[in-house]
């Protein structure tokens, strides 16, 4: 854990690129917050935003997660990446849905890679991983630290908000990847054309109460239609409940320390949560637990409200709905507090996966690497983000109005394997799907209006793990009061044995934590 005054310390210099324009641009929150760069088409002329030489023939071992089938090795996007960077990288592609299995591994023997991906959802699966960090990787504050990213304009242009949480025991140590100004857990969101149809103004919705009177419009059970799906954690934003690692604690009124189970306010969230479950507004196969065919659900117009992650707003979504519902459109309804007031919505660390380079490796090796990440993050539309997402125009992409589209070869073998070590800030285009695009902008630019820093903001904080049991337990009894397979005094009782079990531990642990490291903010 590190002091937020530190963190200031050791972080690189923000400077922003120009050498790409975005069609609309940033909007500047509160709080740190920022809309992410839109583009509505792909720059018509990519631009070089590295000049000199790169690399200096080094050859190094890397191993980043890949979704998806694992591409031949030496393959002609991995030759164009390399011959573009003047190095070898050999890259490892790991199965992403057994990643954590094979970091534990890793990490148990210590043969550790040149650079390494490590996803933050997986770092809870490796023993004692803020030691290890310190073992095994590479301090990059001497070489990153303030002024000293300048040498490398691409990193530089990485927003603060994502270098934090690579902060581990005073001491910066990684390079963060999807960098977001404009990172939220995640949103309500509703199927507009029926909302059309149906003659409802989304902008009338402001409070919980008008968000549950829409569920006996919305509901037609004869024709398999209903209201909602289940909007799980995400009703946290509604009702003002912190979205932080870990338990997620606040302050109330008196500045003492209470966990968000603690919160009236979180047993406002399961009262209204239980009340559209038993009203008979929400899909019963979502009471029934089913989460992973929510998205079909909602595509087909079974459900007509549901909640995810800001990422499921995209071109791929547009394509999926209009197969199943040919009016198909996604909105997502403006931050809103159930109880009519200024709404507020939590703003999440910039990052949450990020890579390290070995602690062995020398001076000039880690000037190496700097050197080529500064290539890979290069600006989102830049001659060298074509190289290094792409590979070589002709042979593994072709250039269309759209933007790049794959060949026939490159959709054998471009993954997201480079961009796993290294990528520039997240930027928001949909190519061919322009209003998907600008409503999203401007969902942001709303969002960053109203964001703040929960306590213990990007943090790299590891709970003890005698708490976790009984934290699993109350979540569980949480998820039935949701659903309304349990009721709020159900809750109220589990509440009671979980501060006995954990929450007073972890109030003591946090108190402590805030008095030698400070909360972040």
């Amino acid at each position: 854990m590190t002091n937020s005054n530190t963190v200031k310390t050791v972080i690189p210099t923000y400077k922003a690129s120009d050498a790409v324009t975005a069609d609309i641009p940033s909007v500047t929150g509160i709080n740190g917050a920022a809309s992410d760069p839109a583009f509505l088409n792909f720059p018509a002329t990519p631009v070089k935003s590295v000049t000199g030489t790169i690399g200096s023939g080094g050859t190094y071992k890397a191993v980043t997660p890949v979704w998806g089938s694992v591409p031949p090795a030496g393959n002609s996007y991995y030759q164009a990446v390399n011959a573009a960077i003047g190095a070898t990288l050999n890259e490892n592609p790991s199965d992403g849905n057994n990643y954590a299995t094979m970091l534990s591994t890793l990490f148990a023997s210590g043969n550790i890679p040149d650079w390494l991906d490590v996803p933050g959802w997986n770092t809870a699966a490796i023993q004692n991983f803020s030691e290890g960090v310190e073992k095994y990787f590479k301090d990059l504050t001497p070489y990153l630290a303030g002024d000293k990213s300048l040498d490398y304009p691409n990193l530089a242009a990485i927003p603060s908000t994502g270098w934090s949480a690579g902060v581990w025991n005073g001491k910066l140590y990684g390079i963060p990847l999807w960098v977001s100004s404009a990172s939220f857990a995640g949103m309500v969101f509703y199927r507009a054309d029926i909302f059309k149809t149906a003659g409802i103004d989304a902008s009338t919705i402001t409070s919980a109460d008008a968000l549950k009177a829409l569920g006996a419009e919305l509901t037609v059970k004869s024709k398999g239609q209903y209201a909602f799906d289940d909007l799980g954690t995400f009703l946290y934003q509604v009702f003002n409940i912190p979205v932080s690692s870990g338990v997620g604690f606040t302050k109330d009124s008196s500045g003492n320390f209470v966990s968000k189970y603690e919160m009236p306010e979180f047993v406002e969230m399961l009262s209204f949560a239980s009340s559209l479950s038993t009203s008979g507004y929400v899909h019963p196969s979502a009471i029934a637990g089913d989460s992973a065919d929510a998205k079909s659900r909602f595509w087909a117009g079974k459900t007509v409200i549901t909640a995810d992650g800001t990422g499921a707003w995209n071109k791929a979504d547009a394509q999926s709905g209009a197969s199943a519902s040919p009016s198909y459109e996604r909105q997502g309804f403006k931050v809103f507090s159930f109880d009519g007031s200024t709404p507020k919505i939590g703003l999440e660390a910039g990052a949450s996966m990020f890579s390290y380079l070995n602690k062995n490796l020398s001076d000039a090796q880690v000037k190496e690497v700097l050197n080529i990440a500064n290539y890979l993050a290069a600006p989102f539309g830049s001659a060298e983000y074509l190289v290094a997402r792409y590979g070589t125009e002709g042979t593994d992409y072709t250039m269309t109005s759209s933007g790049p589209t794959l060949t026939a070869e490159g959709n054998k073998v471009v993954t997201d394997t480079f961009d796993q070590l290294a990528n520039c800030q997240a930027v928001t285009f949909n190519a061919g799907y322009n209003q998907i695009t600008q409503d999203y902008a401007a969902w942001q630019a709303d969002a960053v209006a109203h964001a703040y820093k929960p306590l213990f903001w990007a943090m790299n904080i590891t709970e003890p793990s005698s708490t976790s049991k009984a934290t699993t337990a109350l979540e569980s009894v949480i998820t039935d009061v949701r659903l309304g397979r349990k009721t709020v005094t159900d809750y109220q009782n589990a509440l009671t044995t979980w501060k006995s079990q954990a929450g007073n531990t972890l109030r003591t642990f946090y108190e402590g934590v805030a008095k030698q490291y400070g909360t972040g903010n």
